[in-house]
């Protein structure tokens, strides 16, 4: 299995207890800046790019064995025996399968608004309505989103998205491979197996938002048997974004 480097940010005092956090599908370290430096006051927080995301390499495999693998990768190189995982969506998925895999490198998990399972959403009109954007036609990320709004109505989302195309030697681009994502997207939305493997028996809370229906007690009794779940009111999918304030007290709360 070829792992790659993951780029990250670093906050907060190396004398403090690890904590990494795992972005989403299309998201970056970036996105958790601002929850990253509130938890820095307690933590050495390391937010990191996973593959094919933020500044990481591109690499044509794109699953959770292999993400979880860059995830073992990072913790040895930078000397992390065990550390606290924050990860949200995409990156709660490698979270949990690095902590049913690698338990004893686990301090405390947080896995926000996924459960260990597989979904039936598919992100194909999504991607291929990024990849129809042409390109060499925009000036102005202005012109970008006005392009995608008919098939990416919700403008949170397309602004979300958008954090992907950058400016390159005056013209745009995208940060992110989207052939890759179109090819690896059913890894995504999958979870592995865990029929085989040992439930993970240590302290887990799992955060999901009451607008959201990706979490379901049911589904994750088997594998995280003494998991809590707690639902933040007026939040979906992004209750990192929609409720900060209560996102962080949950999180704290946790981590006491």
């Amino acid at each position: 299995m070829e792992t790659v480097a993951l780029v990250f940010e670093e906050l907060g005092n190396p004398a403090d207890a690890p904590l990494i956090i795992l972005h989403g599908f299309f998201a970056s370290s970036r996105n958790w800046r601002q929850v990253a430096e509130k938890l820095a006051a307690n933590f050495h927080v390391y937010v990191l790019d996973l593959r094919n995301h933020g500044t990481s390499p591109h690499h044509p495999v794109m699953d959770y064995p292999t993400m979880a693998a860059d995830l073992l990768q990072f913790m040895d190189t930078h000397h992390l025996t065990t550390a606290s995982v924050l990860g949200h969506s995409m990156g709660g998925k490698v979270a949990m399968w690095f902590a049913l895999n690698h338990p004893e490198r686990i301090d405390q998990l947080i896995v926000v608004d996924i459960a260990p399972i597989s979904y039936t959403h598919c992100f194909n009109h999504l991607i291929k309505a990024l990849k129809a954007l042409p390109l060499s036609k925009i000036s102005n990320r202005k012109q970008a989103e006005l392009f995608l709004a008919t098939d990416i109505p919700e403008l949170s989302y397309r602004q979300f998205l958008l954090q992907n195309l950058i400016l390159k030697d005056g013209a745009y681009d995208w940060r992110v491979d989207l052939d890759i994502f179109l090819f690896m997207a059913p890894n995504i939305i999958a979870f592995p197996d865990g029929e085989k493997i040992a439930p993970y028996t240590g302290k887990t809370l799992f955060l999901a938002g009451a607008q959201s229906d990706f979490v379901k007690a049911s589904d994750i009794n088997t594998l995280f048997p003494n998991a809590t779940l707690t639902v933040i009111g007026n939040a979906g999918h992004w209750l990192h974004v929609q409720q900060p304030d209560i996102f962080i007290k949950q999180v704290e709360e946790f981590f006491v």
